[in-house]
């Protein structure tokens, strides 16, 4: 298992964190919590690659910062 923080820029409120919830939700990760600004994630990387958690967090209209 893989536990990472991303920083996200462009969350700023409420809808922004259900935006990438759905998105995230979507994927086969063990959990994951979604503030504005940042998301902690736990996932096996045999299932989900760092690049499928970054595309479908842009899905969501946001950005991970690097």
């Amino acid at each position: 298992m893989v536990v990472r923080e991303y920083k996200i820029n462009g969350m700023n409120c409420g809808h922004c964190v259900m935006a990438v919830k759905k998105q995230l939700s979507k994927l086969a990760l063990e959990n994951f919590d979604v503030e504005v600004g940042s998301a902690k994630i736990k996932f096996d990387d045999t299932k989900v690659t760092e690049q499928n958690i970054i595309v479908a967090i842009s899905e969501a209209g946001y950005q991970v910062i690097e």
